[in-house]
């Protein structure tokens, strides 16, 4: 018979051992979880940002330097000494090289002219440091052209050493007499030959004429140990030897 004064009271499991432990794995996966996202969109972020930044970089146009600008800072580098004791550096360096070589009776080095052997930086000047057919052609004729020394002592080195010299310019026929007697004139009394463009030649490419003219000289028996220019045209191809690039930043021959 049930007590109708019992009190029924409802029964609760017994706490499983150890809840507390697994209470705690659980937060703390929790946790980790959240730390784990994050770090995911930290990255996320980082990663966007610097795609941004990109575009950004990508998508701003670079603009020229004004060419007033630019001239006046080729005057000065030339003016200012500057151009001088980069040349020098380069010929010390030429020197040095060619000191390794045994000239034979066949050995020669080919020099351009313009701007190589000989300096027309007064003509640039006269040009506005761009080019004026008339005036460039008037210079040529006067012989005005004086002999860039630093590159006039390379010449002479290599004639000491037992060297054969030939001048190899991208002027043409018309223009050999003047180019001839101005290289006279400032000093390179001795050469072999001095050769220019004729007929189709003015159509080549500087590169293919050059090299296509030092492959024509082996074939004549010549060995060609250096070859000394201003524009890399006046340097790259066969037979070239020894390559001496002397600095010009007043125009570019690229092909």
């Amino acid at each position: 018979m049930v007590n109708e004064n019992h009190n029924v009271i409802a029964s609760h499991p017994e706490p499983v051992e150890g809840w507390q432990s697994n209470l705690k794995c659980t937060i703390t996966l929790r946790q980790a979880q959240c730390d784990n996202e994050n770090l995911k969109m930290k990255i996320y972020l980082t990663f966007t940002i610097i795609l941004s930044l990109i575009f950004i970089s990508c998508s701003e146009e670079k603009k020229p330097i004004n060419l007033s600008i630019a001239k006046e800072e080729v005057k000065e580098y030339y003016e200012s000494g500057k151009f001088d004791e980069e040349l020098n550096i380069v010929i010390t360096d030429a020197k040095k090289q060619f000191s390794k070589i045994e000239f034979k009776v066949n050995s020669v080095v080919i020099f351009d002219v313009d701007e190589t052997a000989l300096d027309n930086y007064g003509l640039a000047e006269q040009m506005g440091f761009g080019y004026v057919y008339e005036l460039n052609k008037k210079w040529n004729a006067d012989l005005k052209a004086p002999a860039i020394l630093p590159v006039k002592e390379l010449y002479d080195f290599l004639l000491s050493k037992g060297s054969k010299i030939i001048f190899l310019t991208g002027r043409n026929l018309p223009e050999y007499d003047a180019t001839y007697q101005n290289l006279k004139n400032a000093g390179y009394a001795v050469f072999d030959t001095l050769i220019t463009q004729i007929g189709d030649e003015k159509k080549m490419k500087a590169r293919k004429f050059k090299s296509s003219k030092r492959v024509w000289l082996t074939r004549q028996g010549y060995e060609i140990v250096g070859t000394v220019g201003d524009q890399w045209t006046d340097l790259e191809g066969e037979f070239h030897g020894i390559q001496v690039k002397i600095p010009n930043y007043l125009y570019l021959i690229e092909d």
